[in-house]
């Protein structure tokens, strides 16, 4: 066991504390990781604002880089010194999903209560009270103990702080354009909300060729920020509406819409701006209980296609490393996706400003 510093969420609505709390080694099939830095991701904000029913206290964060400290019995695919992206989805390697090629929709893996590790409970705790893990990782710590098959190992030669950003949103985003959508090139794509996930969406439709990219925000830098990444077009939707403006611009609507905020009226806009036949993907990660309303005669009417990416449907140890490749060859940018940096103590400042809609990517760096 080690005493580590950590932001610890006791409340919804509260102040992250950033205080001592103890991280216990790692047990069989785990790993412990020095953490080099961690995003600052909206999913996180949806239990701090109380908008995903969570168990606390909780340390949080899960979009992550670092370095193997120790590895626990069993382990094989990393060891210690070895630098490693921070995977939120573990898999098992065995249940139906892994063997068919899903392993980010492990069954096995999410038969575990929240906020555990895989294999049951918690390697953290404080004053003898567990203390739980965010999405089985909680890398907003100076260390983390993951299932090994979370700890994806890279190259030496890469910027852990950059690598950091592929832990979510650069996998999210890229992922539900080239796995879940198969974007075709030539294709005409809009993609709803232009955060750190909505960025790197626009980033994987400038990847698979597409031939219009039409940002939607209401924020110009955020929309500027699209345009640096690839996007062809942008519509602000507090000055126009975004459906009948994507209609304008393509002539009649999208091959294909990305919703990457998660809420109701921002998946039906993305659903309504597709063409007859067109296909919305919605990887925006939605508070819990929200509806959508689709109209449901439009759905049989005009073929449209609604689908779900949980992660970009990626395959991380593979999907992963690619990526870095990708970002090492100038076709993904990922130094330009961080616009502010901040060390532990400034957490509650670094969650605020995502709260408020500052464009880019805000990141955690640890010493």
């Amino acid at each position: 066991m080690r005493t580590i510093m950590a932001g610890v969420l006791y409340e919804p609505n509260q102040p992250i504390r950033v205080e001592q709390v103890d991280l216990d080694d790692p047990r069989d099939s785990e790993v412990l990781v020095r953490i080099a830095a961690s995003g600052v991701c909206r999913s996180d904000l949806h239990a701090i604002n109380g908008e995903w029913r969570m168990p606390l206290p909780m340390v949080l964060g899960h979009e992550a880089s670092g370095t193997v400290e120790a590895v626990g019995p069993g382990v094989t695919r990393v060891a210690p010194g070895d630098p490693v992206i921070l995977s939120f989805a573990p898999n098992c390697g065995q249940c139906r999903y892994c063997v068919a090629g899903q392993p980010h929709l492990c069954e096995t893996m999410r038969g575990y209560p929240a906020g555990t590790l895989p294999g049951g409970g918690t390697r953290l705790s404080s004053g003898g009270q567990p203390v739980y893990h965010f999405a089985r990782t909680a890398t907003m710590a100076e260390y983390a103990v993951v299932h090994e098959s979370a700890a994806i190992p890279i190259p030496s030669d890469v910027s852990l702080e950059m690598a950091a950003l592929v832990g979510c949103s650069v996998t999210t985003g890229i992922g539900a354009v080239i796995n879940t959508a198969g974007v075709e090139p030539g294709s005409t794509v809009a993609v709803i909300g232009c955060g750190g996930v909505g960025l790197n969406i626009v980033q994987g439709a400038r990847l698979a060729n597409a031939s219009q990219i039409i940002a939607v925000d209401i924020s110009e830098p955020k929309l500027e920020l699209a345009r640096r990444f690839g996007a062809t077009d942008d519509v602000d939707a507090r000055e126009a509406d975004p459906v009948r403006r994507i209609r304008e611009l393509t002539g009649g609507g999208v091959d294909y819409a990305f919703e990457a905020l998660g809420t109701g009226p921002t998946v039906r806009v993305a659903f309504d701006c597709l063409r007859p036949g067109g296909t919305a993907v919605v990887a925006g990660m939605a508070p819990d209980g929200v509806v959508a309303e689709i109209d449901a005669r439009m759905i049989a009417l005009t073929e449209k296609k609604l689908k779900g990416s949980f992660y970009g449907s990626a395959r991380v140890s593979i999907d992963m490393p690619r990526l870095l490749t990708l970002a090492k060859a100038g076709k993904v940018d990922l130094e330009s996706l961080v616009t502010r940096r901040y060390p532990l103590d400034e957490i509650n400042e670094a969650y605020a400003a995502l709260d408020r809609g500052d464009a880019g990517r805000g990141l955690i760096v640890f010493d």
